[in-house]
């Protein structure tokens, strides 16, 4: 726990403070702008091919904002890098994809029952499609480097998983929230487990959505931070942490707010471990940990 909060202080030491107070203000005008405006709202709404546009733009503007900002206080000559320049548009491009596929699958006659099979297909597809991206990606941009953060040398679970305790009353007093309890538990909007005696089903459920949490921790702190961390060191931070809390836009507020500290938090991590496992257990236990305050908080999670 002490190297993580060395980790901390040492990122919070050498950041240029202007970049990170406009980068932050940035943020903040992004949220209000989504949360007033119905910014993610309006996106979902348009046909597959307009909102994979929509989320594109969304994120190459978060993205590519606190590089511009970089090029500019540093005068650094990073755009005109051919790589750097294709994986700035290629990154929001995977993950505009994964925003906006909504292709479904005929696993059954039974409506009710083919909603949930789609469901529980719907994330470790996402999860294989991004892998093999960032293969393709790895393979020709940095394979001489471990696959994104996949290390597991020398990797020490215990900060971690304190980390995630010190999680524990801040998400029980979450889950007394109305807006919290209307997302959370994400289980509740499959009518199919509110049928007695689908316990297995609901374990089933909750792994898949867990598998989502790989796919994220491997893009955000893995390829959006270590692929780019060759070009500028630790400043592969702050953009990642933009593009993050960006795709919390439809979540209740305090999450997206928080996500984008908690994205810097985990970035910070991976950046100086160069494993994305430890960002992956507060990531995953704190998303299961939201789910159960979800579950307990709703009288019953399914009316």
């Amino acid at each position: 726990m002490k190297k993580i909060l060395f980790y901390i202080s040492e990122y919070g030491r050498q950041t240029d403070k202007r970049i990170f107070v406009l980068s932050t203000l940035f943020v903040a005008i992004f949220i209000f702008v989504n949360y007033h405006y119905g910014l993610n709202g309006f996106i979902n709404s348009l046909s597959e091919p307009q909102e994979y546009i929509g989320w594109l733009f969304v994120f190459l503007i978060a993205f590519s904002f606190v590089y511009f900002l970089q090029a500019l206080f540093f005068k650094t000559n990073v755009f005109s890098n051919k790589q750097f320049l294709a994986l700035l548009f290629v990154g929001p491009g995977i993950f505009a994809w994964k925003m906006s596929f909504n292709t479904k699958f005929h696993f059954t006659n039974n409506a009710v029952q083919n909603t949930y099979w789609n469901q529980v297909a719907y994330w470790p597809f996402k999860l294989a499609v991004v892998i093999a991206a960032l293969m393709v990606i790895w393979k020709v941009f940095d394979k001489g480097q471990a696959f994104y953060g996949t290390t597991v040398k020398e990797f020490n679970t215990r900060p971690y998983f304190i980390m995630l305790l010190i999680m524990v009353p801040l998400i029980a007093a979450a889950s007394t929230q109305p807006d919290f309890l209307k997302v959370y538990p994400k289980l509740k909007n499959m009518q199919y487990l509110a049928a007695p005696n689908n316990g297995l089903y609901k374990l089933l459920y909750e792994l898949s959505y867990g598998s989502d949490f790989i796919s994220i921790e491997l893009f955000f702190r893995g390829f959006l931070v270590l692929a780019f961390a060759k070009w500028v060191g630790k400043d592969a931070i702050l953009p990642m942490a933009v593009f993050y809390c960006t795709i919390h836009f439809g979540k209740p507020l305090g999450e997206c707010i928080s996500s984008y500290f908690g994205g810097l938090l985990l970035g910070i991590v991976t950046y100086n471990t160069k494993t994305i496992w430890g960002g992956l257990i507060v990531h995953l236990g704190i998303a299961w940990l939201m789910e159960l305050g979800g579950y307990l908080g709703n009288i019953n999670p399914f009316t």
